[in-house]
C-alpha cells in the first residue's frame, strides 16, 4: 500500500510517501522559517501564499523519489487541522483536487493526535 501525505499546517509544505504504513520511501519539505522570522513569528497570509507557490513541486518531488507515479499510490492524505486555515485549505484543496482527479481515497488526518479517517 503507498500513500502520499501532504502537510500545510503552518509555514512548511511537505509531502511524504509511505509503503505499508512503515517505510518512508520520501520526504520533502519546503521550508519559510527564515522568511517569518524577520517579522518575528508566522504571517498567516505570506504562509498561505508560499503553500500556493510551493505544493506542486513538493509533492511532484516526493512521488520522484519514491519513484512512484499517481496512478501507483492508493491514497492521499492530508493534514485538515489543527492549524492555519489559509495554510490548510491550500493543501486539503490541492489533495482534493488530486485525490479526486485521479480516483484514489482522500485521508483527512489531524495532525496532533495522527488520526485517520477514510473519506469514499
Amino acid at each position: 500500500m503507498l500513500i502520499l501525505g501532504i502537510e500545510s499546517s503552518c509555514d512548511e509544505t511537505a509531502a511524504s510517501v509511505v509503503e505499508d504504513c512503515t517505510k518512508l520511501r520520501s520526504s520533502v519539505i519546503a521550508s519559510q522559517a527564515m522568511e517569518h522570522m524577520q517579522y518575528g513569528g508566522v504571517v498567516p497570509e505570506l504562509a498561505s501564499r508560499r503553500h500556493c507557490e510551493n505544493i506542486y513541486a513538493v509533492v511532484q518531488q516526493a512521488l520522484d523519489e519514491a519513484g512512484v507515479t499517481i496512478e501507483q499510490l492508493d491514497g492521499i492524505a492530508v493534514t485538515h487541522t489543527p492549524g492555519l486555515i489559509g495554510a490548510l485549505l491550500v493543501g486539503v484543496n490541492f489533495a482534493k483536487g488530486l485525490a479526486f482527479a485521479a480516483g484514489k481515497p482522500l485521508i483527512p488526518v489531524h495532525h496532533i493526535t495522527g488520526i485517520l479517517r477514510r473519506i469514499t
